[in-house]
């Protein structure tokens, strides 16, 4: 987030494009998007809380046994939909997640009209996105075709319109970029198994600690470069 958020902001200083806070908060969310496709992400972890999940299993369980208890007309048939229910409440935290995640997606496409078509394509995003794998259709140029395309069919009656969709497609590609920094890489043509990797670093470790430490002492020094110095 730090370093793909500085950067773009950074850029589009140098190139005279104007830094606002809507282009800002788009930077902001837009280093992080490509990560929707992992449950326990930071952007996805804020916009499910656990709290959140802790009471959907609550309510999983209680519809169980609400339906065991009063659908004994149907036996057995209560007995397995409760069982079922009563399973997915039980499924880990990243599955509950995707499951959700799913959910919102199809809302979104069958009763979001009013917002069409960004129902449509927001709630695609989210339904696909739980169900590739991890940096798999997210990590890819297409998706950052796409976010960028998406934004500047979006921001045409903006204000500053520029700003937001330069903002959301450069940091999104920052992320990416990033990301090839690692032992595992991204594949940014998928299907085809060309993948880019320069195994700097493994998150996680001391090592990749120390290689993101510097990447975002020197985007701070850029940062400073571009809007004090």
């Amino acid at each position: 987030m730090v370093i793909s958020t500085g950067v773009t902001l950074s850029v589009m200083g140098l190139a005279g494009i104007p830094v606002t806070l809507p282009a800002a908060a788009v930077a902001v969310v837009s280093s992080l998007l490509p990560d929707i496709d992992e449950p326990n992400s930071i952007l996805v972890r804020t916009a499910i809380p656990t709290g959140l999940l802790r009471v959907l299993q609550l309510a999983l369980i209680a519809g169980a046994a609400f339906i065991y208890f009063y659908g004994a007309a149907f036996s057995p048939w209560n007995l397995a939909l409760g069982g079922l229910i009563a399973v997915v409440s039980f499924l880990p935290g990243r599955t509950l997640r995707h499951i959700v995640m799913f959910m919102i997606g199809l809302g979104l496409v069958q009763f979001g009209q009013f917002f069409n078509p960004w129902n449509l394509i927001a709630g695609c995003v989210l339904m696909i996105s739980s169900l590739v794998s991890h940096r798999g259709l997210t990590h890819s140029l297409y998706a950052v075709a796409g976010w960028g395309a998406l934004l500047y069919f979006a921001a045409q009656n903006a204000e500053h319109g520029t700003s937001l969709w330069v903002a959301g497609a450069l940091s999104y590609a920052l992320h990416l970029a990033a990301d090839t920094l690692t032992n595992r890489g991204i594949r940014p043509l998928p299907p085809l198994k060309l993948r880019l990797k320069l195994k700097l670093m493994s998150t996680g470790t001391k090592w990749g600690n120390m290689v993101e430490n510097i990447c975002m002492i020197l985007t701070f020094v850029l940062l400073w470069y571009v809007f004090i110095a």
